[in-house]
């Protein structure tokens, strides 16, 4: 399909197949988050039937970038990353990439702001991303950002992953840097693979990077080995997934509900859409889509993987409509297109190339190709089970509530309340069983806030008294809480 010559650790490609696959990857990304997006996270925990329409149009893509532009945080953040490499090199430290997007003009969630707050002030990555510092340590920030790792690497995955490891411990930990490591591994094959044929070994080389101990690939396994058990019903394959992985143990939004960001179940969305998709952007995207949870991030990764193997120039021309009209517009917070990003991601590829010993001739590309390895075991929030969720006691100048377990997280809303305008940084101090533990400053500025206000772990097991004390109340706005999640050393399970 794409004329690509493949021998024992090498593999051969035109210049003009890999920059019709890079392109392919970025407008296929776009496509994918812009399609999904009217269903991100309304169907929690469901999929979306059949009977729900899907619409796409020549005016989808347009619409989008002018009135939702932060709906691109799967664009934006590797196009951050990519500046930093232009501007230092692939060797850059881990603190540069980790500046680039925590002082970008843009929005974040999550993870990922939760890293943004803690690099401003002043905690360096991995500490960063580490689940004792990062109660959205197992999200999946990571994986919707780690296109540009495998796209930079054509089959060269352990280079791929050289660099996950440095960016993706700037805000995840375990399984969510587990997403990331597993999609920059789905890119670097997928850009040496000559047919879609492929994508069931592409998902099984690229899973092998992940430590077969990790609930990440366990549960990935899963969904490759119910794929072969029934490769015609996608649907069938859904609820054992679902019915299996669904439970989410860090974030605390997503714990005791059918909220789910984590990033292993959105990974398996990914691989359903892409196995059942059988090759073709309707179904891969669709699917992806109809399987819920984050349902614009998964088609999105879907798509890219897909448009990696075939090129840009196999995308029908239903899903390119519109694309013309947003190619030369730069991202939110960034001064890069998609033609920028095309690129940038070609030029760095063949940089990566020749630094990893292989060559450029005539308009030949031969690359050095790689054997996967493994990465080392991680395990977020190991030992902490979710027992209850409780509401604290809040007045203007404190909260306090008392738990017996070994940690707590206090949750507040995703996005920070309009205090008329006016940006107020409140100063807190966190006391456990009557000691200072924490002082925190909380902003009210969107993309300065603290993802999650208030958590701490691995506490001894027993009854505890948690007192914030807010240090310089105002009277035209407050700090809003949900609830706190509680957790225990064991788990609780109903024996029915």
């Amino acid at each position: 399909m794409n004329g690509i010559e493949k021998k024992q650790d090498e593999a051969t490609i035109s210049k003009e197949a890999l920059k019709d696959k890079i392109k392919g990857a970025w407008a296929a990304q776009t496509i994918g988050v812009t399609f999904g997006l009217p269903a991100e996270f309304k169907y929690n925990s469901t999929m979306i039937q059949d009977y729900q329409k899907l619409e796409w149009n020549e005016n989808s893509l347009i619409n989008e970038y002018k009135e939702r532009p932060g709906t691109y945080d799967d664009i934006y953040m590797d196009l951050s990353f990519m500046k930093v490499i232009e501007e230092e090199g692939i060797d850059a430290p881990a603190q540069s990439f980790a500046i680039s997007f925590a002082n970008a003009d843009y929005k974040l969630w999550f993870a990922n702001q939760s890293a943004r707050y803690n690099i401003q002030n002043g905690l360096t990555p991995p500490q960063s991303g580490h689940w004792l510092n990062n109660p959205c340590a197992d999200d999946i920030d990571f994986q919707i950002e780690a296109d540009f790792a495998g796209l930079m690497n054509p089959g060269m995955v352990n280079s791929a992953v050289d660099i996950c490891d440095k960016v993706g411990h700037i805000m995840n930990y375990g399984d969510g840097y587990y997403g990331g490591v597993f999609v920059a591994a789905l890119y670097s094959l997928a850009l040496i693979a000559d047919n879609p044929d492929e994508i069931g070994d592409i998902v099984k080389k690229a899973i092998s990077v992940i430590p077969t101990e990790s609930r990440f690939f366990q549960c990935i396994n899963d969904v490759i080995k119910w794929y072969e058990e029934n490769p015609y019903d996608w649907k069938a394959t859904w609820y054992k997934t679902n019915q299996k992985w669904s439970e989410d143990v860090g974030s605390p939004l997503g714990v005791f509900q059918p909220f789910n960001i984590d990033a292993k179940i959105n990974s398996a969305w990914v691989v359903i859409g892409l196995l059942y998709g059988e090759g073709n952007f309707t179904r891969t995207f669709e699917i992806a889509t109809r399987c819920g949870d984050d349902a614009d991030c998964n088609p999105a990764t879907a798509g890219g993987v897909l448009a990696s193997i075939v090129g840009y120039k196999s995308i029908p021309e239903f899903w390119t409509q519109g694309l013309d009209k947003v190619e030369d517009l730069n991202f939110m917070g960034t001064e890069y297109s998609l033609l920028d990003a095309y690129d940038l991601s070609y030029k760095h590829a063949i940089q990566q190339i020749e630094k990893n010993g292989g060559s450029i001739y005539n308009n030949h590309i031969s690359i050095k190709t790689q054997s996967p390895k493994t990465v080392p075991l991680e395990v977020a929030f190991e030992g902490h089970y979710p027992k209850a969720k409780i509401v604290p006691t809040k007045t203007d100048n404190e909260i306090s509530f008392d738990f017996e377990g070994i940690g707590f997280a206090l949750a507040g809303p995703a996005n920070v309340k309009d205090h008329g305008k006016k940006n107020h940084i409140f100063e807190t101090e966190m006391y456990i069983d009557g000691k200072l533990v924490e002082k925190i400053k909380l902003p009210t500025e969107q993309n300065r806030r603290r993802f999650t206000p208030f958590w701490k772990y691995q506490l001894p097991k027993g009854k505890h008294k948690v007192v914030i004390k807010i240090l310089n109340p105002i009277d035209y706005g407050n700090i809003e809480l949900s609830y706190a999640i509680i957790y225990d050393d064991k788990p609780f399970k109903v024996k029915l």
